[in-house]
C-alpha cells in the first residue's frame, strides 16, 4: 500500500501531466519533490543565507555582518572598509605587530544585515553590544553553509496540493532564494530544474543534476570548507551529553510523531537508552571513521526503535544538534536535537 506521501506524489505527477496552464509539460520532473521541511530544502536555504563571516574579525558574529561601506579604527589607524578586500587591511594591520591592544572600533552609526536578509541600523557602541549578546546567545544555530554558490537565474516548479494549481518561478538571487524557502507551506511540493551550475570554494565549477548530487555538494562544503569548519569538536563527545530527542526521522516516509516523547542518552560504554512515559528500552551504539567519514551504527531490538537501526553517516554537528543520513536503496535522515 503506498504511503501518503507517495500517493500524493503519484497524484502530483497526473495533475502535472494533464495541467493545461501556458506552464511547458517538459519543464517538470517529479522525481526530485520536495517540500519545505525536506532536508535538502532546509540545506539550500542555509547556501542561500546572507554570507557573514567575513567580517567575523570586526563583529565577532557568524549571524550578521556590517553592511558596506563604513569605517573603523585599529591601533590608532582609521581604515575605511568600502568592499570586501579591505577586511585584509584590518587583518594586515591586526598581525603587524604582536605588542599593541589591537582594538577594533568601528564609527557608528552601520546597518547590520542578519543572515536572513533583515537589516538594522545600529547608532551607538552600546547598541551594537546589546545586538552581539543577543546573538552570543545561540552559539548552536545551524548558520549559512559557505563554500557552494549557485549561478542564477534557476527555475522552480511548484504544486499546491491544497489548491492543485502548478506553477513555475524563476529565482535570480540567493535573497530570493532564501525568502522563496522561508515561504513556501506544508502543501507545497517543488521540484528545481536541472542542470543547475554551481561554483565550490575552490572557484571550480559543477553541474549538478539531481537532488542527491546537491546534497552531496553541499556535504563536501561543510567537510572541506574551511569557513564552515570554526569550532572543531569530537562527536563521541558531544553525543555522549545530556539527552536526545528525534526532530525529524525519515524512512521511505516521514515518520518523526513515532518518536514524539522519547529521550535518547547514549552512554561512554555504547548503552543507548531510549526512555518515553517512564518506560525506558536499551540498546547499543558505535561510531568509527571509514574513508574519512564518520558512522553511527544503532541497534534496538523491540519493532519501533529497531527501524533506527541502520549504519548511519554523520552528515553534520555543533553542541546540540546532529544530522545523519543513510544512503541504500534510498535515503534516509535521522536527526537529533540536544533537550535541555
Amino acid at each position: 500500500m503506498f504511503t501518503l506521501k507517495k500517493y500524493l506524489s503519484s497524484i502530483l505527477f497526473l495533475l502535472l501531466l494533464s495541467c493545461q496552464s501556458e506552464i511547458n509539460e517538459q519543464d517538470y520532473d517529479m522525481q526530485g519533490t520536495v517540500t519545505n521541511v525536506s532536508p535538502l530544502t532546509t540545506y539550500l536555504q542555509r547556501v542561500a543565507m546572507v554570507k557573514t563571516v567575513q567580517d567575523n574579525i570586526i563583529d565577532n558574529s557568524n549571524y550578521c555582518t556590517i553592511k558596506l561601506p563604513y569605517t573603523v579604527t585599529v591601533n590608532d589607524v582609521k581604515i575605511a572598509v568600502n568592499t570586501i578586500d579591505d577586511y585584509q587591511k584590518v587583518s594586515d594591520n591586526i598581525n603587524a605587530n604582536s605588542y599593541d591592544a589591537d582594538i577594533v572600533k568601528i564609527d557608528f552609526p552601520v546597518t547590520m544585515v542578519y543572515y536572513n536578509y533583515i537589516e538594522k541600523l545600529i547608532p551607538t557602541q552600546a547598541d551594537f553590544n546589546t545586538l552581539i549578546d543577543y546573538w552570543n546567545l545561540y552559539p548552536d544555530l545551524l548558520s549559512k553553509i559557505n563554500g557552494l554558490n549557485i549561478n542564477y537565474p534557476i527555475t522552480i516548479n511548484i504544486y499546491n496540493s491544497s489548491s492543485q494549481i502548478a506553477s513555475s518561478v524563476s529565482i535570480i538571487s540567493d535573497q530570493a532564494f532564501f525568502n522563496f524557502i522561508k515561504n513556501m507551506n506544508s502543501s507545497e511540493y517543488i521540484s528545481l530544474k536541472y542542470p543547475i551550475s554551481v561554483v565550490d570554494y575552490n572557484n571550480q565549477s559543477k553541474l549538478i543534476t539531481n537532488n542527491l548530487d546537491f546534497e552531496n555538494a553541499i556535504k563536501y562544503a561543510i567537510d572541506y570548507c574551511p569557513e564552515n569548519n570554526i569550532v572543531s569538536l569530537d562527536f563521541t563527545e558531544t553525543i555522549t551529553k545530556g539527552s536526545w530527542e528525534i526532530p525529524y526521522f525519515f524512512a521511505d516516509s516521514e515518520k518523526t510523531s513515532s518518536y514524539n516523547g522519547y529521550l535518547f542518552t547514549f552512554k561512554t560504554d555504547k548503552s543507548v537508552v531510549a526512555v518515553k512515559d517512564g518506560i525506558s528500552e536499551t540498546g547499543q551504539w558505535e561510531c568509527k571513521t571509514l574513508n574519512g567519514v564518520c558512522e553511527l551504527k544503532i541497534n534496538f531490538n523491540s519493532k519501533l526503535l529497531g527501524e533506527l537501526n541502520k549504519t548511519w553517516k554523520l552528515f553534520e554537528f555543533n553542541n546540540s544538534q546532529i544530522r545523519l543520513r543513510n544512503l541504500s536503496s534510498s535515503t534516509s535522515y535521522l536527526y537529533f536535537e540536544k533537550k535541555y
